[in-house]
């Protein structure tokens, strides 16, 4: 079951999607300009898969020129509280800590 977790997890810009996400649908485009780096190709391989696996959903709409929304689902959503903990996690042990010297004894 822990690999399962972290598989649908595993993805060079999957976290980030869903954190981006989690404040609001956005186009794709407008995730495009969120992720600074992130390929054309990329952002759709990690959206389709995160839709695959239930966190994000897509909404079409029958528009000229047709318009795509992508927002968090619940069980993606319910991922926040894990995002908080680590984001706990990084400012005590992580990178961030050694660099600014605000790591805890």
């Amino acid at each position: 079951m822990f690999k399962d977790a972290i598989r649908v997890l595993t993805g060079k810009w999957k976290v980030e999607l869903i954190w981006t996400l989690v404040n609001g649908t956005l186009r794709f485009g407008e995730l495009r300009r969120a992720l600074p780096g992130i390929t054309q190709h990329m952002l759709t391989t990690q959206l389709r898969e995160l839709e695959s696996d239930g966190l994000v959903k897509r909404t079409v709409y029958a528009e000229i020129p047709p318009r795509v929304e992508y927002e968090v689902t619940d069980a993606a959503l319910a991922l926040k509280p894990m995002f908080r903990e680590l984001m706990a996690w990084s400012q005590v042990h992580g990178p961030l800590a050694r660099r600014t010297g605000e790591r805890s004894s």
